[in-house]
């Protein structure tokens, strides 16, 4: 059972970081030795799912508990969602945001409820870097801290985003020789292997898809110094002790596991499987339970001692003793064949134990894999397994809701 909570709350996540790159989690090349030595000072869940295979996708999980279908067709955020930052404001909680990805964006709508929001769509980026840098966010954050804890303050909830390990896989050279110091690759070379494989999907050449995962890796790497720093100025501000942070990720990244590049409508382990650490609450330990980033923002209010909203779909993770697994669910959209996304290209999975369900609606298409098993989920045994049929009935009802919403 958790102690007394703490005074603060930070989220930590890491765009489209694989799970399977994670130390602590199985990943054996050292990218993360810095987030790995938290484990011990962690409640660590190893199967956490994202609620989809994209930002767009998974990020209502996140911060509203809610699901990308959920009402109607997603170009900007919904109204009718509810905004941890909402929540948390209303109950006197300082709620502050630093990230850099465009469709968590004011222009989006994700700016409601915060106090202090960053989203940097005034600053400019340039194709190779269309994003800002992990150290410059840190810089903002140490900046804010500055200014605002000192003596007697109140307590709040800062989210701090990370964009690093995104595509287009164009990593610094100090980065790349931590890891690979025999590529020796320039950075429009770096930016056109991007182009002529990445955004055509060509997985022809499993060399260069190779060298593709290295850029990743080595991006991976990179985030992880950021984390650590992002840690030790908390620590140097006396935030750390008085703090609960989450580190998650919003989905991971595919290399040909399943014929492609990147990460698009598809909802096999690469992209969903996704890292989710506690750190702060005096437990520590490995969670075997099925859990869901829907559980997050119930669980940021749980901290808090705030009632979470009444239309998020999860629940909190604490106490761990009164978590009781619902099974997790997914749905997406192909977001690049057409502008605004092809709503008639939906897909949903259902998560069971380690049983997963995939659907394509258009296609009246079922896969059903059995991961303990078959963790590379390349054997489809929906036609076989005795708890398909049952699993379906309680998947094909999610499918198509936004159709009620126009």
């Amino acid at each position: 059972m958790m102690g007394i909570p703490k005074k603060n709350v930070i989220l930590v996540t890491i765009d489209v970081l694989r799970k399977d790159m994670v130390g602590c989690y199985g990943g054996g090349k050292g990218l993360t030795p810095f987030i790995d030595s938290l484990q011990e000072q962690c409640i660590w869940f190893i199967r956490n799912q994202a609620a989809g295979p994209y930002t767009q996708a998974s990020f209502p999980g996140i911060l509203t508990s809610s699901y990308f279908l959920e009402y109607g067709k997603p170009m900007r955020l919904s109204p009718q969602r509810t905004m941890v930052s909402e929540v948390l404001k209303k109950a006197g909680i300082f709620t502050v945001a630093y990230h850099s990805n465009p469709y968590l964006s004011g222009d989006m709508g994700w700016n409601r409820g915060w106090d202090l929001f960053y989203d940097s769509m005034k600053d400019p980026v340039e194709p190779m870097l269309p994003y800002i840098r992990g150290d410059k966010i840190n810089q903002k954050v140490i900046n804010w801290l500055n200014s605002y804890v000192s003596g007697d303050y109140n307590p709040f909830f800062l989210w701090v985003h990370y964009m690093d390990v995104h595509e287009p896989y164009v990593p610094e050279k100090k980065y790349v020789d931590m890891l690979y110091p025999e590529i020796t690759m320039s950075k429009p070379e770096m930016f056109d292997l991007f182009k002529t494989y990445v955004l055509k999907q060509n997985v022809a050449n499993p060399e260069k898809v190779e060298t593709l995962r290295k850029l990743y890796e080595v991006h991976v790497r990179e985030a992880d110094t950021y984390v650590q720093t992002l840690f030790k100025s908390l620590e140097e501000k006396g935030v750390l002790k008085d703090s609960v942070v989450i580190l998650t990720s919003d989905h991971g990244d595919e290399f040909a596991e399943h014929g492609g590049l990147s990460h698009h409508d598809k909802m096999y382990s690469e992209l969903i499987d996704t890292l989710l650490l506690i750190y702060g609450t005096g437990e520590a330990g490995e969670c075997n339970a099925l859990v869901s980033n829907v559980d997050i923002s119930p669980t940021i209010c749980h901290l808090f001692g705030v009632e979470p909203a009444a239309n998020w779909e999860g629940q909190s993770l604490l106490p761990l003793d009164g978590y009781a697994s619902k099974g997790a669910f997914g749905e997406a959209i192909d977001m690049k064949s057409k502008q605004g996304g092809d709503m008639d290209r939906d897909i949903y999975f259902y998560r069971k134990g380690d049983l997963k369900l995939i659907y394509r609606p258009a296609q009246d298409c079922w896969e059903m894999y059995d991961l303990k098993a078959d963790r590379a989920e390349k054997n489809n045994i929906v036609d076989s397994h005795p708890e398909a049929e049952g699993m379906k009935a309680i998947l094909k009802p999610r499918a198509r809701r936004w159709e009620k919403h126009g």
